[in-house]
């Protein structure tokens, strides 16, 4: 799970699992696999970088 924030600046947190596409047209919308579609204030650099850290620490986590 990934924390984001919606354009009306609500903060919601999104299944980083289900994400299938991330654009940039102007606002970042992220469209999941069943195509349901999330406009975020957050760039496709940081929405990026959210689901890598998140990945980090499943692996970490599976570590222990």
């Amino acid at each position: 799970m990934i924390r984001l924030t919606r354009l009306n600046k609500q903060p919601f947190v999104l299944n980083a699992e289900l994400m299938q596409m991330i654009e940039e047209a102007p606002d970042t919308i992220i469209t999941l696999v069943n195509n349901e579609k999330f406009l975020v204030l957050e760039s496709a650099e940081e929405v990026i970088q959210r689901i890598i850290d998140y990945h980090r620490s499943i692996r970490l986590f599976k570590m222990d």
